[in-house]
């Protein structure tokens, strides 16, 4: 295994522990954060049922933080590290923020915008493209999503 499938993985078990945090409090579990030079500069979490606001994406309020830690919108040579696939709109804000690597744990069929159902990552008509690492902890990162849902009902 090489040392950035271990770096991948050990952010990834970050990424867990705040979705684990934001199922305790009611949303669903969903955990970011970005990385520069080894060190988070930001984290995130699903807030949208609790400030009632459709963009408070867990990659949103990540992104949010890092550029405010950074004092800049740019965010290259940062990582994001989440738990689930980027929507749409979270790609958007990823392309955005020129974020260079994106690395998430469990595809998402339904909204993925970074392999599932579109690849904006890789899209030819944009300025910016990135590499992504998808798959890290797939199953921790999606047995915590289906036990979420699965208590739900």
């Amino acid at each position: 295994m090489s040392s950035t499938a271990l770096t991948d993985e050990y952010w990834m078990q970050q990424a867990l522990g705040l979705a684990r945090n934001a199922a305790t409090l009611g949303e669903v579990p969903v955990g970011a954060l970005v990385i520069k030079d080894d060190q988070v500069i930001g984290t995130g979490i699903n807030a949208r049922e609790r400030q009632q606001d459709a963009i408070r994406h867990a990659e949103i309020d990540a992104i949010s933080a890092a550029c405010k830690h950074l004092s800049s919108w740019r965010l290259t040579g940062c990582s994001l590290v989440v738990t689930l696939e980027p929507c749409l709109m979270c790609a958007g804000a990823i392309y955005q923020a020129r974020i260079s690597r994106v690395v998430f744990g469990t595809m998402d069929p339904k909204a993925g915008a970074m392999g599932s159902l579109y690849s904006v990552h890789e899209d030819t008509r944009l300025n910016h493209r990135l590499p992504v690492v998808s798959g890290i902890m797939a199953a921790d990162c999606a047995n915590i999503l289906k036990d979420f849902f699965k208590a739900r009902r």
